[in-house]
């Protein structure tokens, strides 16, 4: 028995359903649903994760024991990507694992997203810290996410920002043509202090067969 359309969706396709026809052809593998008994797996380097004003590091260091953010500020940085999906047929959702060759050692950045009635939602973490909810759209033929709500989330205790103090996330994965590789900018940005934290980079990305080597991100 074949799974039904649902279980084939990503997140992505059951938000963006037609737009994401126009997402640049590379783009739109990426963010289609990975088939069964396969997975993502991508390469790359980032130009720069962290953030240069280090008295908020203490801050961004609460979070990075469950792989929210690190507390840093490096450039050309190498970093793997290895998604699964994670879907139940109804949440479409896909499970990522970003490893971060940082100079402090490896250090990993595990999240959840899925699709729900008002968009794509991100649970960030292991185990999760953030949800945040994403409003996507195709601008150019690159996805653009931004973040429509954030919460703290402590076991099963979920605190939202009040709207007037959430920081806003910002997401683009593009591809660039010019050198055949697919391009990631994220930036965390905080009312009244501007950008806290952010990584910007390149990578290729390929859907192979079977688990990735050793369970996680691949070598």
């Amino acid at each position: 028995m074949t799974a039904g359309p649902q279980a084939q969706r990503s997140p992505y396709q059951a938000i963006l359903g037609d737009d994401l026809a126009g997402l640049h052809p590379r783009l739109q593998a990426y963010f289609r649903a990975i088939p069964a008994g396969h997975h993502g797996f991508g390469r790359g380097v980032f130009d720069s994760v962290g953030t240069p004003r280090r008295w908020l590091w203490p801050a961004l260091a609460l979070l990075s024991p469950a792989g929210v953010v690190f507390p840093v500020w490096q450039h050309d940085v190498p970093f793997t990507v290895v998604n699964r999906p994670a879907g139940d047929g109804v949440r479409h959702a896909v499970a990522a694992d970003r490893s971060f060759a940082l100079h402090t050692g490896r250090r990993h950045m595990r999240d959840q997203i899925s699709a729900d009635d008002s968009g794509l939602r991100d649970r960030l973490g292991s185990p999760p810290r953030l949800d945040t909810a994403f409003q996507a759209s195709v601008v150019g033929g690159a996805l653009r996410l931004r973040s429509t709500g954030v919460a703290l989330v402590f076991g099963t205790l979920r605190i939202p920002f009040p709207r007037f103090v959430a920081p806003v996330v910002e997401l683009t994965e593009s591809f660039d043509d010019t050198v055949g590789s697919q391009r990631v900018s994220l930036t965390v940005r905080a009312p009244l202090i501007g950008t806290i934290y952010q990584y910007a980079g390149s990578f290729e990305y390929e859907v192979r067969p079977g688990e990735p080597a050793g369970g996680g991100s691949e070598a």
